[in-house]
């Protein structure tokens, strides 16, 4: 899986990841010449003999570990495939990582990495606000096999962090610290290099040291690169931005071959493997997501201007609009490369405002989900985030007028003006 010097240069001059994406790790003439990877659409791979056969289990077992050079012999889809295998190589390249696996759902993604590195009695650190879905796993399934969860709110910055990890450190062995940055829906930003010192600091009397995991879902690999900067893990949920047509559900984690190795052991165990065809959808949707996440993002830009000056818009939360002197801004500039396209904004009258308003959207779908070629619009209180208690809603910046949008590839004068007469 690691990413092989001659495949990523013509001679001494390296290859942008968009351009890798038509081809990397594909051979068109081991499939009769076809300019596409096929969709390797089967649950099982016949072996030359016994032998090879065992030799293959042990190696995907990992009961031996492949020498230099060495490829892992396909054995059945759970375990490995050929179109996996492609999608997996093309996303570790855009995360600058060694390895990466996919998954069958961004949750899938995030819990599988807990599961992997968490055990009775540990704890995991999270920012918040954070996916609802997240916010679900660590506070009420993790419970249920005696993780704890310690959240703290990433508005709250370092000191918060600090926080955060001292009372973990009382209640156990910290595990995992899981940060969304920007985080959902807020779009409040965390700086992954501090974080990763701040925690190498707090634990280095523990006899492992914590994963930094980041979800990079918000930003997606074309605006943020959160190994960079010194996260161990960046996860995704490939549903929205590098799937990006809203007809799949998928997942990824990337980072160091140790790492992804481990939890590939645990993916391969529970079956949170993706399908090979979703993986092939993959594929293709890697081919445009640069001139996708542009479009996207020079739209978002301007359906933002336009909110900014709507008297019934009290608030807009868009990493676009941080200026000199701002908590965030120095973050956003070292840590950032765009804005990205989904952002919040708050109108005026609570729900029932906010309702009024996404239920007179004609080209904006009302739909969750984010980073699909079509503008989406939902309510994060009553939708993705209504099973983080309402108590904590309110601390964490989810208010009741406030709307979630993702701008799509359409026209930004016709979402503006679909706005427009559903703000009237």
């Amino acid at each position: 899986m690691s990413i092989s010097y001659k495949k990523t240069h013509i001679g001494e001059h390296p290859l942008k990841a968009d351009s890798l994406m038509m081809g990397y790790g594909y051979d068109p003439q081991l499939s009769e010449g076809s300019i596409k990877c096929p969709n390797f659409q089967t649950s099982t791979f016949v072996f030359k003999s016994a032998e090879q056969g065992k030799d293959f289990f042990n190696l995907v077992s990992g009961r031996r570990q492949l020498k230099d050079g060495e490829q892992a012999g396909l054995v059945y889809s759970r375990f490995n495939n050929p179109t996996l295998e492609i999608a997996e190589n093309r996303i570790a390249i855009w995360d600058q990582a060694e390895d990466c696996i996919v998954t069958g759902s961004g949750m899938s993604a995030i819990s599988t990495t807990l599961f992997t590195f968490s055990r009775p009695g540990d704890v995991v650190v999270y920012s918040e606000p954070i996916y609802g879905g997240t916010d679900t796993l660590v506070n009420v399934v993790l419970k249920q096999m005696n993780i704890q969860s310690v959240g703290y709110l990433s508005s709250e910055g370092s000191l918060g962090l600090k926080q955060a990890l001292d009372k973990a450190k009382a209640l156990g062995s910290i595990s995992v610290v899981m940060l969304e940055t920007p985080d959902n829906p807020t779009n409040n930003l965390i700086d992954i290099a501090e974080c990763k010192k701040i925690i190498d600091d707090a634990t280095i009397d523990q006899a492992s040291k914590p994963v930094l995991a980041i979800d990079n879902t918000m930003m997606g690999p074309v605006w943020q690169q959160p190994l960079a900067h010194g996260a161990d893990l960046c996860i995704y949920s490939l549903t929205k931005y590098v799937g990006g047509h809203s007809d799949l559900i998928g997942g990824s984690c990337s980072g160091s071959k140790a790492l992804v190795s481990r939890i590939r052991k645990v993916r391969n165990s529970i079956g949170t493997t993706m399908d090979s065809n979703t993986a092939w959808l993959i594929l293709r949707s890697l081919e445009t997501l640069k001139i996708r996440m542009q479009a996207a993002a020079d739209g978002a830009k301007k359906v933002v201007g336009y909110l900014q000056s709507h008297d019934k818009v009290s608030r807009i939360d868009f990493p676009g609009l941080l200026k000199k002197g701002d908590a965030q801004y120095d973050i956003y500039q070292k840590q950032c490369t765009g804005a990205g396209s989904t952002f919040s904004f708050e109108v005026d009258g609570g729900e029932e405002g906010a309702f009024a308003v996404l239920n007179k959207l004609k080209l904006v779908k009302l739909a969750v989900s984010l980073g699909g070629t079509e503008s989406l619009a939902q309510h994060p209180a009553a939708m993705t985030h209504s099973g983080v208690p309402k108590d904590r809603r309110a601390v964490i910046g989810i208010t009741e007028g406030l709307i979630r949008i993702s701008v799509g590839i359409e026209d930004a004068e016709d979402i503006i003006a679909d706005l427009s007469q559903a703000l009237a």
